[in-house]
């Protein structure tokens, strides 16, 4: 199967450099571009050097993908950063603060 001379594919970049702050582009690149290529073409600094740090931190559509994957259109590259805490642990200090009463299935508990 030959690509088409010109053809381009259109994909949405997306990285979140901070809790609450989601940031999006979409770009347009020539067929047989790969997904660092696409992050590159965003221009965002930080996350460019995140990609550079960790060639791991590339997804599309929520699956792990090495920076040279070829994109498809309408892929959806996504930009990921490392956990600064353990999901576990954080749940662990929640229930903690909470309390036992006031967390999850205790909390709906019927009274005998």
């Amino acid at each position: 199967m030959r690509a088409e001379a010109g053809a381009c594919v259109r994909v949405t970049v997306v990285w979140s450099p901070g809790p609450q702050d989601v940031r999006e582009h979409t770009v347009t690149l020539p067929q047989g571009a790969t997904a660092a290529q696409a992050v590159r073409e965003t221009g965002w600094a930080d996350a460019i050097a995140a990609l550079e740090a960790d060639p791991r931190a590339l997804s599309i559509w929520g699956r792990r993908v090495p920076p040279d994957t070829v994109l498809r259109d309408d892929d959806r590259v996504e930009v990921t950063r490392a956990l600064r805490v353990d999901p576990k642990v954080a749940r662990r200090e929640r229930f903690r603060q909470q309390g036992a009463r006031a967390a999850g299935l205790f909390a709906r508990r019927p009274r005998r």
